[in-house]
């Protein structure tokens, strides 16, 4: 599971791309224009973007290149555009595009193209928050390896661990969903189950925070200590 941001000018083709992601277990968020768009990558940091090139204010390969050019390029980004040619394409991968994808995008296409870009920055997400050990990247069976309601338990005995290790040797979706399972407990733990603290300390809004502890199946009442 990732969450996906689809910026596109046109309501149908957000629609669309949000229902088929959505079917396939992404959480989408949507953005109409560069500026929405802007608000969302730094309110939610997304695992991905679909950014259509041609939209009314800002294109997408100029706002791309400010993402580049500002660091702010941590998550694949695939290209869209109904219009586009062989140059726009190559220009788009010279500013850090992973894929383009010619409009009407095909089903097939379009989960290929996402499922590829999500393949790396699963491990280098979990490697920079410091949550995956360096030297056991790659084995199948890492020692010391702690499920969610395990490190819940250590948590709770010895406070909120910082690090752990994760078994890569699975599909992507459940080697993802355990990391994150596995961050909100231990922000939870750390902040004493306030919502409010984990929300500003994860960068999330309240909503989209409990919808995705909901999601990943957290255990809100494990470190509740009647914070907020």
């Amino acid at each position: 599971m990732a969450t996906i941001l689809v910026v596109d000018d046109e309501l149908g083709i957000r629609a669309l791309l949000c229902e088929i992601l959505t079917d396939e277990g992404h959480t989408v968020e949507l953005a109409e224009n560069a500026a929405q768009a802007r608000q969302v990558r730094e309110s939610l940091r997304p695992d991905l973007v679909l950014l259509d090139i041609w939209m009314p204010d800002v294109d997408g390969v100029t706002l791309l290149k400010e993402w580049s050019a500002g660091g702010q390029l941590s998550m694949p980004v695939i290209m869209m555009s109904g219009h586009g040619t062989i140059d726009t394409a190559v220009e788009a991968t010279k500013y850090g595009a992973s894929a383009f994808l010619e409009k009407p995008v095909t089903l097939q296409k379009l989960l290929r193209a996402v499922e590829q870009a999500l393949v790396k920055p699963a491990q280098r997400l979990a490697a920079a928050a410091g949550y995956l050990r360096p030297d056991l990247l790659g084995q199948g069976e890492p020692p010391g390896l702690a499920s969610g309601a395990a490190g819940a338990q250590a948590a709770g005995a010895e406070g909120p661990r910082s690090e752990q290790s994760f078994d890569l040797d699975r599909p992507l979706r459940e080697a993802r969903d355990a990391f994150e399972k596995s961050y909100f407990e231990f922000h939870l733990a750390k902040e004493g189950g306030s919502m409010t603290r984990v929300a500003e300390k994860t960068g999330l809004e309240r909503t989209h925070l409990y919808r995705k502890l909901k999601q990943l199946g957290v255990d809100l009442s494990r470190n509740k200590r009647g914070a907020a």
